[in-house]
Protein backbone atom coordinates (compact mmCIF):
# COMPACT_ATOMS: atom_id res chain seq x y z
CA UNK A 1 0.00 0.00 0.00
CA UNK A 2 1.36 3.15 -1.14
CA UNK A 3 1.99 5.24 2.10
CA UNK A 4 3.19 8.51 0.02
CA UNK A 5 0.69 11.57 0.94
CA UNK A 6 0.51 12.70 -2.76
CA UNK A 7 -1.70 15.94 -1.69
CA UNK A 8 0.88 17.26 0.77
CA UNK A 9 3.67 17.02 -1.81
CA UNK A 10 1.84 18.48 -4.62
CA UNK A 11 0.35 21.89 -2.70
CA UNK A 12 4.34 22.65 -2.96
CA UNK A 13 4.54 22.15 -6.14
CA UNK A 14 3.60 25.79 -8.14
CA UNK A 15 1.89 25.86 -11.79
CA UNK A 16 5.33 26.83 -13.44
CA UNK A 17 7.19 25.60 -16.24
CA UNK A 18 9.95 22.93 -15.15
CA UNK A 19 11.16 19.09 -14.43
CA UNK A 20 10.09 16.94 -11.63
CA UNK A 21 11.59 13.71 -10.43
CA UNK A 22 10.18 10.63 -8.65
CA UNK A 23 11.94 8.44 -5.92
CA UNK A 24 11.53 5.26 -4.40
CA UNK A 25 11.83 4.15 -1.00
CA UNK A 26 15.06 3.64 -1.37
CA UNK A 27 16.10 7.01 -2.60
CA UNK A 28 16.39 5.68 -5.90
CA UNK A 29 15.69 8.05 -8.95
CA UNK A 30 13.09 6.06 -10.89
CA UNK A 31 11.22 8.72 -13.05
CA UNK A 32 12.05 12.23 -14.81
CA UNK A 33 9.12 14.04 -17.02
CA UNK A 34 8.98 17.54 -18.17
CA UNK A 35 5.92 19.79 -17.77
CA UNK A 36 4.57 23.50 -18.52
CA UNK A 37 2.40 23.53 -15.33
CA UNK A 38 4.08 21.73 -12.97
CA UNK A 39 1.19 20.75 -10.10
CA UNK A 40 -1.11 19.87 -12.56
CA UNK A 41 1.43 17.64 -14.70
CA UNK A 42 2.37 15.73 -11.47
CA UNK A 43 -1.44 15.86 -10.19
CA UNK A 44 -2.35 13.66 -13.02
CA UNK A 45 -0.79 10.68 -12.20
CA UNK A 46 -2.86 10.67 -8.82
CA UNK A 47 -6.04 11.24 -10.22
CA UNK A 48 -6.22 9.39 -13.36
CA UNK A 49 -8.91 6.38 -12.82
CA UNK A 50 -7.29 2.85 -12.46
CA UNK A 51 -8.78 1.89 -15.80
CA UNK A 52 -7.07 5.20 -17.58
CA UNK A 53 -3.59 4.04 -17.14
CA UNK A 54 -1.28 0.71 -17.74
CA UNK A 55 0.26 -1.62 -15.57
CA UNK A 56 3.73 -0.26 -15.55
CA UNK A 57 2.10 3.45 -15.00
CA UNK A 58 0.27 1.82 -12.10
CA UNK A 59 3.23 0.04 -10.36
CA UNK A 60 5.78 3.38 -10.93
CA UNK A 61 3.01 5.67 -8.73
CA UNK A 62 2.68 3.11 -5.87
CA UNK A 63 6.92 3.35 -6.25
CA UNK A 64 6.13 7.10 -5.42
CA UNK A 65 7.74 8.45 -1.88
CA UNK A 66 9.28 11.58 -2.73
CA UNK A 67 9.24 14.20 -5.54
CA UNK A 68 11.50 16.85 -6.35
CA UNK A 69 11.02 19.59 -9.23
CA UNK A 70 13.15 22.31 -10.94
CA UNK A 71 11.60 25.63 -12.21
CA UNK A 72 13.20 26.50 -15.29
CA UNK A 73 11.83 30.26 -17.46
CA UNK A 74 10.44 28.51 -20.58
CA UNK A 75 8.68 25.12 -21.81
CA UNK A 76 12.15 24.96 -24.32
CA UNK A 77 13.95 25.12 -21.01
CA UNK A 78 12.34 22.22 -19.36
CA UNK A 79 12.47 20.42 -22.68
CA UNK A 80 16.18 20.87 -22.87
CA UNK A 81 17.06 19.75 -19.19
CA UNK A 82 14.67 16.95 -18.73
CA UNK A 83 16.82 15.50 -21.84
CA UNK A 84 19.99 16.12 -20.11
CA UNK A 85 18.56 14.40 -17.03
CA UNK A 86 17.63 12.03 -18.41
CA UNK A 87 20.83 11.04 -20.40
CA UNK A 88 22.86 11.19 -17.31
CA UNK A 89 20.73 9.60 -14.46
CA UNK A 90 18.71 6.91 -16.51
CA UNK A 91 15.65 6.69 -14.65
CA UNK A 92 14.03 2.68 -14.87
CA UNK A 93 11.12 4.26 -15.45
CA UNK A 94 11.92 6.39 -18.69
CA UNK A 95 12.28 5.71 -22.26
CA UNK A 96 15.84 4.34 -23.64
CA UNK A 97 16.98 5.27 -26.66
CA UNK A 98 18.97 2.61 -28.39
CA UNK A 99 21.83 4.73 -29.68
CA UNK A 100 25.24 3.91 -28.18
CA UNK A 101 27.21 4.41 -31.46
CA UNK A 102 30.02 7.01 -31.81
CA UNK A 103 29.48 8.55 -35.03
CA UNK A 104 32.07 9.81 -36.77
CA UNK A 105 32.90 13.86 -37.83
CA UNK A 106 34.50 15.96 -40.41
CA UNK A 107 37.16 18.02 -39.20
CA UNK A 108 39.00 21.05 -40.58
CA UNK A 109 41.94 21.43 -38.07
CA UNK A 110 42.66 25.28 -36.60
CA UNK A 111 45.74 25.69 -37.95
CA UNK A 112 47.87 27.45 -41.24
CA UNK A 113 47.49 25.41 -43.90
CA UNK A 114 44.42 23.56 -42.10
CA UNK A 115 44.34 19.29 -42.75
CA UNK A 116 41.02 18.06 -43.16
CA UNK A 117 39.94 14.41 -41.92
CA UNK A 118 37.34 12.31 -39.92
CA UNK A 119 37.59 11.79 -36.35
CA UNK A 120 35.59 9.92 -33.21
CA UNK A 121 36.39 12.44 -31.26
CA UNK A 122 34.87 16.12 -30.89
CA UNK A 123 37.41 18.29 -28.88
CA UNK A 124 36.78 22.04 -28.29
CA UNK A 125 40.02 22.94 -29.59
CA UNK A 126 38.61 25.98 -32.21
CA UNK A 127 38.23 23.59 -35.32
CA UNK A 128 35.60 23.44 -36.88
CA UNK A 129 33.38 20.12 -37.22
CA UNK A 130 30.48 18.85 -39.95
CA UNK A 131 28.38 16.18 -39.02
CA UNK A 132 28.09 13.81 -37.07
CA UNK A 133 27.59 11.28 -39.80
CA UNK A 134 25.13 8.57 -39.24
CA UNK A 135 26.16 7.03 -42.36
CA UNK A 136 30.16 6.41 -42.19
CA UNK A 137 29.76 5.73 -45.92
CA UNK A 138 28.49 8.95 -46.88
CA UNK A 139 30.99 10.68 -45.14
CA UNK A 140 33.59 8.57 -46.65
CA UNK A 141 32.27 9.87 -50.21
CA UNK A 142 32.60 13.35 -49.15
CA UNK A 143 35.97 13.15 -48.45
CA UNK A 144 37.00 10.95 -51.68
CA UNK A 145 34.98 14.01 -53.14
CA UNK A 146 36.90 16.81 -51.30
CA UNK A 147 40.43 14.74 -52.45
CA UNK A 148 39.33 14.42 -55.97
CA UNK A 149 38.50 17.89 -56.49
CA UNK A 150 40.72 19.43 -53.88
CA UNK A 151 44.96 19.29 -53.91
CA UNK A 152 45.51 19.52 -49.58
CA UNK A 153 48.16 18.69 -47.29
CA UNK A 154 47.97 15.55 -45.66
CA UNK A 155 51.16 15.94 -43.35
CA UNK A 156 51.23 17.14 -39.75
CA UNK A 157 53.92 19.32 -40.14
CA UNK A 158 53.78 22.75 -37.97
CA UNK A 159 53.78 24.96 -41.41
CA UNK A 160 53.99 28.22 -39.63
CA UNK A 161 55.25 31.34 -41.60
CA UNK A 162 58.38 31.37 -39.95
CA UNK A 163 58.88 27.48 -40.74
CA UNK A 164 58.48 27.72 -43.96
CA UNK A 165 60.77 30.70 -45.18
CA UNK A 166 63.20 29.27 -42.37
CA UNK A 167 63.07 26.62 -44.98
CA UNK A 168 62.53 23.72 -42.61
CA UNK A 169 60.49 21.02 -44.55
CA UNK A 170 61.33 19.37 -48.16
CA UNK A 171 58.34 18.73 -50.28
CA UNK A 172 57.69 15.13 -50.00
CA UNK A 173 56.40 12.49 -52.83
CA UNK A 174 52.33 13.56 -52.39
CA UNK A 175 53.45 17.05 -54.28
CA UNK A 176 55.86 15.01 -56.67
CA UNK A 177 52.26 13.33 -57.81
CA UNK A 178 50.38 16.24 -58.00
CA UNK A 179 48.13 15.42 -54.54
CA UNK A 180 49.70 18.31 -52.56
CA UNK A 181 50.68 21.62 -54.18
CA UNK A 182 53.61 21.93 -51.75
CA UNK A 183 52.99 25.32 -49.27
CA UNK A 184 55.33 23.99 -46.91
CA UNK A 185 57.84 25.05 -49.72
CA UNK A 186 56.17 28.55 -50.37
CA UNK A 187 54.55 26.61 -53.57
CA UNK A 188 51.15 27.31 -52.45
CA UNK A 189 50.57 30.75 -51.28
CA UNK A 190 48.09 30.37 -47.56
CA UNK A 191 45.50 32.95 -49.64
CA UNK A 192 45.03 30.45 -52.45
CA UNK A 193 44.75 27.39 -49.61
CA UNK A 194 42.50 29.25 -47.50
CA UNK A 195 40.67 29.94 -50.88
CA UNK A 196 39.51 25.77 -51.24
CA UNK A 197 39.34 25.19 -47.61
CA UNK A 198 36.22 27.89 -48.15
CA UNK A 199 35.03 26.22 -51.32
CA UNK A 200 35.08 23.16 -48.99
CA UNK A 201 33.62 24.46 -46.20
CA UNK A 202 30.13 25.29 -48.73
CA UNK A 203 30.44 21.85 -49.47
CA UNK A 204 29.83 20.37 -46.48
CA UNK A 205 27.30 22.69 -45.65
CA UNK A 206 25.13 21.97 -48.61
CA UNK A 207 26.03 24.80 -50.70
CA UNK A 208 27.95 22.77 -53.51
CA UNK A 209 25.57 25.05 -56.10
CA UNK A 210 27.85 27.87 -55.23
CA UNK A 211 30.62 26.37 -55.74
CA UNK A 212 29.80 24.87 -58.77
CA UNK A 213 29.00 28.41 -60.27
CA UNK A 214 32.35 29.94 -59.11
CA UNK A 215 34.32 26.52 -60.82
CA UNK A 216 32.32 27.44 -64.01
CA UNK A 217 33.01 31.18 -64.14
CA UNK A 218 36.75 30.27 -63.91
CA UNK A 219 36.61 27.91 -66.76
CA UNK A 220 34.43 30.82 -68.80
CA UNK A 221 37.25 33.58 -67.75
CA UNK A 222 40.14 30.83 -68.20
CA UNK A 223 38.67 29.48 -72.03
CA UNK A 224 38.54 33.15 -72.56
CA UNK A 225 42.37 33.80 -72.07
CA UNK A 226 43.80 30.84 -73.71
CA UNK A 227 44.78 29.31 -70.27
CA UNK A 228 43.48 25.97 -71.43
CA UNK A 229 45.56 24.10 -69.65
CA UNK A 230 43.72 25.74 -66.32
CA UNK A 231 40.20 25.12 -67.96
CA UNK A 232 41.26 21.79 -68.70
CA UNK A 233 41.95 21.34 -64.79
CA UNK A 234 38.70 23.17 -63.65
CA UNK A 235 36.93 20.99 -66.32
CA UNK A 236 37.44 17.83 -64.42
CA UNK A 237 36.64 19.53 -60.98
CA UNK A 238 33.35 20.34 -62.51
CA UNK A 239 32.84 17.02 -63.59
CA UNK A 240 33.43 15.42 -60.21
CA UNK A 241 31.30 18.36 -58.40
CA UNK A 242 28.35 17.57 -60.44
CA UNK A 243 28.19 14.08 -60.43
CA UNK A 244 28.23 14.42 -56.80
CA UNK A 245 25.19 16.91 -56.95
CA UNK A 246 23.46 14.56 -58.86
CA UNK A 247 23.65 11.71 -56.23
CA UNK A 248 22.92 14.23 -53.62
CA UNK A 249 19.19 14.66 -52.34
CA UNK A 250 18.52 17.94 -53.51
CA UNK A 251 15.04 19.68 -52.54
CA UNK A 252 14.24 23.22 -53.45
CA UNK A 253 17.40 25.19 -52.51
CA UNK A 254 15.17 28.29 -50.87
CA UNK A 255 15.03 25.42 -47.83
CA UNK A 256 18.12 26.74 -46.48
CA UNK A 257 18.12 25.54 -42.75
CA UNK A 258 15.58 23.01 -41.36
CA UNK A 259 14.74 19.88 -39.41
CA UNK A 260 12.66 16.93 -40.40
CA UNK A 261 11.35 14.39 -37.85
CA UNK A 262 8.79 11.42 -38.27
CA UNK A 263 7.56 9.00 -36.31
CA UNK A 264 6.44 5.29 -36.13
CA UNK A 265 5.52 3.40 -33.11
CA UNK A 266 3.93 -0.41 -32.01
CA UNK A 267 3.77 -1.24 -28.09
CA UNK A 268 6.70 -1.89 -27.21
CA UNK A 269 8.96 0.29 -29.48
CA UNK A 270 9.28 3.90 -31.43
CA UNK A 271 11.88 4.64 -34.39
CA UNK A 272 11.91 8.08 -35.15
CA UNK A 273 14.11 9.17 -38.08
CA UNK A 274 15.58 12.97 -38.88
CA UNK A 275 16.80 14.55 -42.13
CA UNK A 276 18.72 17.80 -41.71
CA UNK A 277 18.34 20.06 -44.80
CA UNK A 278 20.89 22.90 -45.68
CA UNK A 279 20.77 24.85 -48.42
CA UNK A 280 18.68 23.01 -51.00
CA UNK A 281 20.36 19.27 -49.66
CA UNK A 282 19.65 16.46 -47.28
CA UNK A 283 23.23 16.74 -45.56
CA UNK A 284 22.55 14.42 -42.39
CA UNK A 285 20.05 11.56 -41.58
CA UNK A 286 19.67 9.13 -39.03
CA UNK A 287 17.04 6.72 -37.30
CA UNK A 288 17.06 5.95 -33.98
CA UNK A 289 14.99 3.20 -31.81
CA UNK A 290 13.51 3.92 -28.22
CA UNK A 291 12.13 1.12 -26.21
CA UNK A 292 9.17 2.34 -24.49
CA UNK A 293 8.82 2.17 -20.59
CA UNK A 294 5.32 3.40 -19.62
CA UNK A 295 2.41 4.82 -22.01
CA UNK A 296 4.28 7.39 -23.70
CA UNK A 297 1.94 9.22 -26.77
CA UNK A 298 4.09 9.65 -30.07
CA UNK A 299 4.34 13.52 -28.92
CA UNK A 300 6.42 12.79 -25.94
CA UNK A 301 8.53 10.70 -27.40
CA UNK A 302 8.79 12.54 -30.51
CA UNK A 303 9.78 15.87 -28.72
CA UNK A 304 12.50 13.65 -26.68
CA UNK A 305 14.00 12.71 -30.02
CA UNK A 306 14.34 15.70 -31.40
CA UNK A 307 16.16 17.38 -28.30
CA UNK A 308 18.66 14.63 -29.04
CA UNK A 309 19.35 14.73 -32.62
CA UNK A 310 19.25 18.57 -32.14
CA UNK A 311 22.14 18.32 -29.64
CA UNK A 312 23.75 15.47 -31.44
CA UNK A 313 23.90 17.30 -34.62
CA UNK A 314 24.44 20.66 -33.32
CA UNK A 315 21.21 21.76 -34.98
CA UNK A 316 20.46 25.55 -35.22
CA UNK A 317 17.51 25.52 -36.89
CA UNK A 318 14.64 27.48 -36.30
CA UNK A 319 12.14 25.41 -38.30
CA UNK A 320 11.47 21.97 -37.29
CA UNK A 321 9.13 20.13 -39.62
CA UNK A 322 7.10 17.50 -37.61
CA UNK A 323 4.14 14.77 -38.72
CA UNK A 324 1.69 16.19 -36.35
CA UNK A 325 1.02 19.26 -34.00
CA UNK A 326 3.40 19.60 -30.77
CA UNK A 327 1.96 21.85 -27.96
CA UNK A 328 5.45 23.25 -27.52
CA UNK A 329 5.56 27.13 -27.18
CA UNK A 330 9.00 29.05 -27.89
CA UNK A 331 9.31 32.25 -30.06
CA UNK A 332 12.35 31.16 -31.37
CA UNK A 333 11.48 27.37 -32.56
CA UNK A 334 8.91 26.77 -34.84
CA UNK A 335 6.95 23.52 -35.89
CA UNK A 336 5.15 23.27 -39.11
CA UNK A 337 2.90 20.50 -40.31
CA UNK A 338 3.07 20.70 -43.66
CA UNK A 339 -0.20 19.72 -45.85
CA UNK A 340 1.49 20.15 -49.69
CA UNK A 341 4.63 21.34 -51.36
CA UNK A 342 8.30 20.58 -50.54
CA UNK A 343 8.46 20.57 -47.11
CA UNK A 344 5.40 17.76 -47.50
CA UNK A 345 7.75 16.06 -49.67
CA UNK A 346 10.44 16.12 -47.21
CA UNK A 347 8.10 15.06 -44.70
CA UNK A 348 6.85 11.89 -46.73
CA UNK A 349 10.79 10.95 -47.49
CA UNK A 350 11.26 10.98 -43.64
CA UNK A 351 8.03 8.75 -43.02
CA UNK A 352 9.20 6.79 -45.82
CA UNK A 353 12.48 5.72 -43.84
CA UNK A 354 11.05 5.13 -40.58
CA UNK A 355 8.50 2.89 -42.00
CA UNK A 356 11.43 0.75 -43.52
CA UNK A 357 13.73 0.77 -40.30
CA UNK A 358 10.95 0.13 -38.52
CA UNK A 359 10.20 -3.14 -40.62
CA UNK A 360 13.34 -3.96 -40.85
CA UNK A 361 14.04 -4.13 -37.12
CA UNK A 362 11.06 -5.95 -35.97
CA UNK A 363 11.81 -8.33 -38.57
CA UNK A 364 15.52 -9.07 -36.90
CA UNK A 365 13.43 -9.18 -33.20
CA UNK A 366 10.79 -11.44 -34.55
CA UNK A 367 13.30 -14.14 -36.28
CA UNK A 368 15.03 -14.25 -32.51
CA UNK A 369 12.04 -14.51 -30.92
CA UNK A 370 8.91 -15.72 -32.57
CA UNK A 371 6.57 -14.66 -29.75
CA UNK A 372 6.77 -11.16 -30.78
CA UNK A 373 5.40 -11.43 -34.09
CA UNK A 374 2.89 -13.61 -32.10
CA UNK A 375 2.04 -10.74 -29.89
CA UNK A 376 2.12 -7.64 -32.15
CA UNK A 377 -0.07 -9.62 -34.21
CA UNK A 378 -2.55 -10.29 -31.80
CA UNK A 379 -2.44 -6.97 -29.96
CA UNK A 380 -3.16 -5.73 -33.78
CA UNK A 381 -5.91 -7.66 -34.44
CA UNK A 382 -7.74 -6.23 -30.62
CA UNK A 383 -6.93 -2.90 -31.81
CA UNK A 384 -8.07 -3.24 -35.52
CA UNK A 385 -11.29 -5.44 -34.50
CA UNK A 386 -12.28 -3.18 -31.30
CA UNK A 387 -11.92 -6.27 -28.83
CA UNK A 388 -11.24 -6.18 -25.31
CA UNK A 389 -9.38 -8.69 -24.90
CA UNK A 390 -6.16 -10.55 -27.20
CA UNK A 391 -7.74 -12.68 -29.66
CA UNK A 392 -5.66 -15.61 -29.16
CA UNK A 393 -8.35 -18.02 -29.25
CA UNK A 394 -10.48 -17.62 -32.59
CA UNK A 395 -12.78 -19.86 -34.09
CA UNK A 396 -14.42 -19.81 -37.49
CA UNK A 397 -17.25 -21.45 -39.05
CA UNK A 398 -18.34 -22.60 -42.69
CA UNK A 399 -21.35 -24.48 -44.22
CA UNK A 400 -21.66 -26.42 -47.27
CA UNK A 401 -24.20 -28.51 -49.27
CA UNK A 402 -24.96 -29.53 -52.57
CA UNK A 403 -28.03 -28.15 -54.07
CA UNK A 404 -29.37 -28.47 -50.65
CA UNK A 405 -28.18 -32.29 -49.88
CA UNK A 406 -25.51 -33.56 -47.56
CA UNK A 407 -25.66 -30.16 -45.34
CA UNK A 408 -22.21 -29.88 -42.97
CA UNK A 409 -20.70 -27.01 -41.12
CA UNK A 410 -17.06 -27.07 -40.49
CA UNK A 411 -15.04 -25.23 -37.54
CA UNK A 412 -11.51 -24.58 -36.98
CA UNK A 413 -9.24 -23.17 -34.85
CA UNK A 414 -6.56 -20.81 -34.26
CA UNK A 415 -4.46 -20.33 -31.29
CA UNK A 416 -2.21 -17.88 -31.01
CA UNK A 417 -2.76 -16.57 -34.59
CA UNK A 418 -1.54 -20.13 -36.27
CA UNK A 419 -3.52 -23.18 -36.81
CA UNK A 420 -4.67 -26.00 -34.31
CA UNK A 421 -5.92 -28.43 -36.56
CA UNK A 422 -5.92 -30.60 -33.45
CA UNK A 423 -8.75 -28.85 -32.53
CA UNK A 424 -10.98 -28.69 -35.85
CA UNK A 425 -14.44 -30.03 -35.83
CA UNK A 426 -17.03 -31.28 -38.36
CA UNK A 427 -20.73 -31.36 -37.94
CA UNK A 428 -23.56 -33.69 -39.28
CA UNK A 429 -26.50 -31.55 -39.43
CA UNK A 430 -29.21 -33.13 -37.77
CA UNK A 431 -32.38 -30.58 -37.49
CA UNK A 432 -32.38 -28.97 -40.74
CA UNK A 433 -34.58 -30.21 -43.66
CA UNK A 434 -33.25 -28.62 -47.10
CA UNK A 435 -30.94 -25.68 -48.25
CA UNK A 436 -31.31 -23.25 -45.32
CA UNK A 437 -27.99 -21.76 -44.56
CA UNK A 438 -29.06 -19.67 -41.25
CA UNK A 439 -30.63 -22.42 -39.83
CA UNK A 440 -27.57 -25.23 -40.61
CA UNK A 441 -24.57 -22.14 -38.40
CA UNK A 442 -27.57 -21.24 -36.12
CA UNK A 443 -27.20 -25.84 -35.11
CA UNK A 444 -23.44 -25.77 -35.47
CA UNK A 445 -22.41 -22.35 -33.38
CA UNK A 446 -25.35 -24.03 -30.37
CA UNK A 447 -24.21 -27.87 -30.59
CA UNK A 448 -20.21 -26.19 -30.71
CA UNK A 449 -20.80 -24.05 -27.71
CA UNK A 450 -23.30 -26.15 -25.91
CA UNK A 451 -20.46 -29.18 -25.63
CA UNK A 452 -17.89 -26.62 -24.28
CA UNK A 453 -19.91 -24.83 -21.67
CA UNK A 454 -21.02 -28.86 -20.27
CA UNK A 455 -17.27 -29.87 -20.55
CA UNK A 456 -15.66 -27.09 -19.29
CA UNK A 457 -13.85 -25.83 -21.85
CA UNK A 458 -12.23 -22.24 -22.45
CA UNK A 459 -14.34 -20.24 -24.58
CA UNK A 460 -12.63 -18.81 -27.35
CA UNK A 461 -12.26 -14.64 -27.45
CA UNK A 462 -13.40 -14.37 -31.22
CA UNK A 463 -15.58 -16.30 -33.27
CA UNK A 464 -15.61 -15.68 -36.72
CA UNK A 465 -18.74 -16.62 -38.99
CA UNK A 466 -18.33 -16.96 -42.95
CA UNK A 467 -21.27 -14.96 -44.35
CA UNK A 468 -22.95 -11.81 -44.36
CA UNK A 469 -25.60 -10.60 -41.71
CA UNK A 470 -28.21 -13.71 -42.05
CA UNK A 471 -25.54 -16.38 -41.24
CA UNK A 472 -24.29 -13.81 -38.29
CA UNK A 473 -27.87 -13.44 -36.92
CA UNK A 474 -28.22 -16.86 -36.93
CA UNK A 475 -24.94 -17.63 -34.71
CA UNK A 476 -26.03 -14.56 -31.94
CA UNK A 477 -29.23 -16.81 -31.92
CA UNK A 478 -27.55 -19.57 -30.47
CA UNK A 479 -25.07 -17.34 -28.37
CA UNK A 480 -28.17 -15.87 -26.36
CA UNK A 481 -29.67 -19.27 -26.13
CA UNK A 482 -26.90 -19.97 -24.40
CA UNK A 483 -26.13 -17.01 -22.70
CA UNK A 484 -22.65 -16.38 -23.71
CA UNK A 485 -23.24 -13.35 -26.05
CA UNK A 486 -21.72 -10.81 -24.12
CA UNK A 487 -18.75 -13.52 -23.09
CA UNK A 488 -17.52 -13.61 -26.66
CA UNK A 489 -16.89 -11.48 -29.82
CA UNK A 490 -18.83 -12.84 -32.90
CA UNK A 491 -18.42 -10.75 -36.10
CA UNK A 492 -19.17 -11.95 -39.60
CA UNK A 493 -17.29 -11.65 -43.11
CA UNK A 494 -18.71 -11.10 -46.49
CA UNK A 495 -17.00 -12.87 -49.13
CA UNK A 496 -17.27 -10.38 -52.02
CA UNK A 497 -15.48 -7.13 -50.68
CA UNK A 498 -14.49 -8.57 -47.12
CA UNK A 499 -16.87 -6.62 -45.14
CA UNK A 500 -16.66 -7.44 -41.63
CA UNK A 501 -20.37 -7.27 -39.68
CA UNK A 502 -20.92 -6.91 -36.40
CA UNK A 503 -23.71 -7.99 -34.35
CA UNK A 504 -26.75 -4.98 -34.07
CA UNK A 505 -24.08 -2.58 -36.91
CA UNK A 506 -25.86 -2.23 -39.84
CA UNK A 507 -22.38 -0.86 -41.34
CA UNK A 508 -19.99 -3.17 -42.10
CA UNK A 509 -15.84 -2.63 -40.94
CA UNK A 510 -13.55 -2.36 -44.04
CA UNK A 511 -10.28 -3.02 -43.06
CA UNK A 512 -7.33 -2.41 -45.16
CA UNK A 513 -6.50 -4.92 -48.05
CA UNK A 514 -2.89 -4.98 -46.54
CA UNK A 515 -3.51 -5.50 -43.27
CA UNK A 516 -2.37 -8.20 -40.91
CA UNK A 517 -5.41 -8.53 -39.40
CA UNK A 518 -7.02 -8.96 -42.34
CA UNK A 519 -4.93 -11.75 -44.18
CA UNK A 520 -5.32 -13.70 -40.49
CA UNK A 521 -9.53 -13.32 -40.79
CA UNK A 522 -9.16 -14.54 -44.35
CA UNK A 523 -6.51 -17.57 -43.55
CA UNK A 524 -9.22 -18.64 -41.19
CA UNK A 525 -12.23 -18.19 -43.59
CA UNK A 526 -9.80 -20.38 -46.48
CA UNK A 527 -9.07 -23.12 -43.98
CA UNK A 528 -12.63 -23.06 -42.54
CA UNK A 529 -13.76 -23.41 -46.57
CA UNK A 530 -10.71 -25.74 -46.99
CA UNK A 531 -11.77 -27.93 -44.34
CA UNK A 532 -15.70 -27.88 -44.74
CA UNK A 533 -15.64 -28.78 -48.50
CA UNK A 534 -13.21 -31.72 -48.14
CA UNK A 535 -15.93 -33.42 -45.60
CA UNK A 536 -18.76 -32.78 -47.77
CA UNK A 537 -17.22 -34.10 -50.73
CA UNK A 538 -16.75 -37.23 -48.82
CA UNK A 539 -20.08 -37.28 -47.68
CA UNK A 540 -21.63 -36.51 -51.00
CA UNK A 541 -19.47 -39.19 -52.93
CA UNK A 542 -20.55 -41.40 -50.17
CA UNK A 543 -23.87 -40.32 -50.95
CA UNK A 544 -23.89 -40.91 -54.48
CA UNK A 545 -22.69 -44.80 -54.03
CA UNK A 546 -25.18 -45.71 -51.98
CA UNK A 547 -27.92 -44.07 -54.58
CA UNK A 548 -25.94 -46.00 -57.30
CA UNK A 549 -26.24 -49.49 -55.06
CA UNK A 550 -29.57 -48.55 -53.78
CA UNK A 551 -30.74 -48.84 -57.91
CA UNK A 552 -30.13 -52.51 -57.66
CA UNK A 553 -33.37 -55.12 -56.80
CA UNK A 554 -32.93 -56.63 -53.22
CA UNK A 555 -30.49 -53.81 -52.46
CA UNK A 556 -31.36 -51.08 -49.95
CA UNK A 557 -30.05 -48.32 -47.85
CA UNK A 558 -29.05 -50.73 -44.85
CA UNK A 559 -27.34 -53.04 -47.35
CA UNK A 560 -25.63 -50.39 -49.63
CA UNK A 561 -24.39 -48.83 -46.09
CA UNK A 562 -22.57 -52.46 -45.06
CA UNK A 563 -21.24 -52.75 -48.62
CA UNK A 564 -19.50 -49.61 -48.52
CA UNK A 565 -17.83 -50.35 -45.38
CA UNK A 566 -16.50 -53.68 -45.83
CA UNK A 567 -15.41 -52.31 -49.49
CA UNK A 568 -15.12 -48.78 -48.89
CA UNK A 569 -15.31 -47.87 -52.82
CA UNK A 570 -17.73 -48.72 -55.75
CA UNK A 571 -15.01 -50.25 -57.47
CA UNK A 572 -14.07 -52.62 -55.27
CA UNK A 573 -17.56 -54.50 -54.87
CA UNK A 574 -17.35 -54.77 -58.74
CA UNK A 575 -14.20 -56.87 -58.55
CA UNK A 576 -15.44 -58.60 -55.63
CA UNK A 577 -15.45 -62.79 -56.22
CA UNK A 578 -19.47 -63.89 -55.27
CA UNK A 579 -17.88 -65.74 -52.60
CA UNK A 580 -17.09 -62.42 -51.05
CA UNK A 581 -20.35 -61.15 -51.41
CA UNK A 582 -21.57 -63.66 -49.57
CA UNK A 583 -20.22 -62.44 -46.25
CA UNK A 584 -22.38 -59.11 -46.84
CA UNK A 585 -25.29 -60.71 -49.25
CA UNK A 586 -27.40 -63.63 -49.73
CA UNK A 587 -27.60 -65.60 -53.23
CA UNK A 588 -30.03 -63.63 -54.48
CA UNK A 589 -28.68 -60.30 -54.17
CA UNK A 590 -25.08 -61.26 -55.36
CA UNK A 591 -27.02 -62.20 -58.60
CA UNK A 592 -28.62 -59.02 -58.91
CA UNK A 593 -25.65 -57.29 -58.06
CA UNK A 594 -23.27 -59.58 -60.62
CA UNK A 595 -26.41 -58.93 -63.21
CA UNK A 596 -26.53 -55.03 -62.61
CA UNK A 597 -23.05 -54.16 -63.36
CA UNK A 598 -22.72 -56.74 -66.25
CA UNK A 599 -25.39 -54.51 -67.71
CA UNK A 600 -23.41 -51.66 -67.50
Amino acid sequence: MNSFDHKKALADIPHKPGVYQYFDAEGTLIYIGKAKDLRNRVGSYFNLDKSQINGKTRVLVSKIRKITFTIVDTEIDAWLLENSLIKKHQPRYNIMLKDDKTYPWIIIKKEAFPRIYWTRKYIKDGSTYFGPYASVGMMHTILDLIKETYTLRTCNLPLTPQNINEGKFKVCLEYQIGNCKGPCQNYQTEADYDHNIEEIKDILNGKIGNVIREVKQVIKTASEELNFELAHAYQKKLGVLEKYQSKSTVVNSAITNIDVVSIASDERYAFVNYLKVMNGSIIQTQTIEIKKRLDETDEELLTIAITEFRTKFKSTSKEIIVPFAIQLIDQNLKFTVPKLGEKKKLLELSEKNVLFFKREKLNQYEKLNPDLRTDRILSQMQHDLRLTQLPQHIECFDNSNFQGKYPVSAIVVFKDAKPSKKDYRHFNVKTVEGPNDFATMEEAVYRRYKRMLEEEQPLPQLIIIDGGKGQLSAALTSLKKLGIEKKVTVIGIAKRLEELYYPGDSLPLYLDKKSETLKIIQQLRDEAHRFGITFHRKKRDQGTLKTELELIPGIGKTTADKLLVKFKSVKKIKEATPKELEEVLNLKQVAALKAYFSGQ
